[in-house]
C-alpha cells in the first residue's frame, strides 16, 4: 500500500491536536506523552498513510482489535497525527479505579451494551462529530475472536454515525501490537515488537447515502467498512484473509448476516 511513512523516532509531534477541547482532551494528550519512552524501548513503530487522515472536521476512525494495548497505541498514533480521539468504551471500564477517572477526565464515551442507554452514547458521539471531533470505533466491538486474528463480521455503529452525519469513515489498521501484549498469555517484552499502523482511504459509502436506514443498508455498508480494513491488513500481513468469522455461529461466513 502506498502512502507517506515515518517512524516514531523521526516523527516530531506538536502535542497540540487539532480540534482538542482546552480541558479534558488536552489532558489526554499530556498523559500519552509519558508513553513515548515505553514505545521507544519495546517497539519498532512504522506509520503509513498519515496524509489520508483528515486534519480537521468530524471523522470516524475504524480499526481492527487484536490486543488490549490497541487503544493506547491507536490513541498515540492519532495524537501524533494531530487528532484527539474519543473512544467508545465499555461502561464497566469507567468503574475501574484510576482507569475510570482517567477515561472520564479525557472525554471518552461510555457505552452500556444491550441497554436503551446506549442511545446516550450514540447521541454523545453525534455531538462530538458535528463539533469536528474524532470518534474511534472497533468494527468488532471487542477483541477479535477470529482464530487467525482477522476482523470479524462487523458491528454497525460506525455506519449509523456516518450516515447520520455525513462525516468520512477512515480505516486504520494496527498490526504487531499483539506480539507485545497477546490476547492471551503474558506480555512479550523482547525482542522489540514491530508495530505497524496503516491509514487507508475513506470508505466510499455513497451507495447508501440518503437511503432509508434498513437492516439491509446497515449490513451492506458495514461489510464495506470491514472490507476496507481487511484489504489493508491483507497487504500488511502478506496473505489473503479467510471468510469472516461470525461470533453468533462460531464459524466463518462468506456473506455477513
Amino acid at each position: 500500500m502506498e502512502g507517506a511513512s515515518t517512524s516514531t523516532e523521526d516523527f516530531a509531534p506538536t502535542w497540540q491536536p487539532r480540534g482538542a477541547a482546552p480541558g479534558p482532551q488536552r489532558l489526554f494528550a499530556r498523559l500519552l506523552v509519558l508513553t513515548r519512552p515505553f514505545f521507544a524501548l519495546l517497539t519498532r513503530s512504522r506509520w503509513t498513510g498519515l496524509d489520508r487522515l483528515p486534519s480537521r472536521g468530524g471523522v470516524i476512525v475504524v480499526s481492527n482489535h487484536v490486543s488490549k494495548a490497541d487503544p493506547l497505541t491507536l490513541a498515540r498514533f492519532l495524537l501524533l497525527a494531530g487528532r484527539t480521539p474519543s473512544f467508545l468504551a465499555k461502561d464497566s471500564l469507567f468503574e475501574v479505579p484510576v482507569v475510570g477517572r482517567v477515561l472520564a477526565a479525557t472525554g471518552q464515551v461510555p457505552v452500556q451494551r444491550g441497554r436503551v442507554d446506549a442511545q446516550t452514547a450514540f447521541a454523545a458521539a453525534l455531538e462530538r462529530l458535528r463539533a469536528g471531533g474524532c470518534i474511534v470505533m472497533y468494527t468488532d466491538g471487542t477483541l477479535t475472536k477470529d482464530p487467525e486474528q482477522w476482523p470479524m463480521v462487523g458491528k454497525s455503529g460506525s455506519v449509523r454515525l456516518a450516515l447520520e452525519t455525513g462525516v468520512p469513515v477512515v480505516p486504520v489498521v494496527q498490526w504487531g501490537v499483539q506480539r507485545l501484549l497477546p490476547r492471551q498469555g503474558r506480555p512479550r517484552l523482547v525482542p522489540r515488537a514491530p508495530l505497524q499502523v496503516v491509514v487507508g482511504e475513506p470508505v466510499d459509502l455513497s451507495a447508501w447515502e440518503g437511503a432509508p436506514v434498513t437492516a439491509t443498508v446497515l449490513r451492506e455498508a458495514t461489510a464495506a467498512v470491514v472490507d476496507s480494513l481487511v484489504t489493508i491488513l491483507e497487504d500488511v500481513r502478506g496473505e489473503n484473509a479467510p471468510p469472516r468469522w461470525d461470533v453468533r455461529t462460531q464459524s466463518r461466513t462468506e456473506v455477513p448476516a
